[in-house]
């Protein structure tokens, strides 16, 4: 038990270093669901121009 705890307080770092990883976690994260959001919109819009392409065809 006493080595995780040694683990979990980073060798005294722990106010640093776990503040630094939630942060860039949710950075991660809002990107990944930026992209996503993204690739669905513009996935829509190309479908919307193929099909207006196809009508005046």
């Amino acid at each position: 038990m006493e080595t995780i705890t040694n683990f979990l307080e980073m060798g005294g770092y722990a106010v640093y270093v776990w503040p630094s990883y939630l942060i860039t976690a949710v950075v991660l994260i809002g990107a990944l669901v930026s992209s996503i959001r993204f690739l669905k919109r513009n996935a829509e819009t190309l479908k919307a121009l193929q099909e207006e392409d196809k009508g005046e065809a």
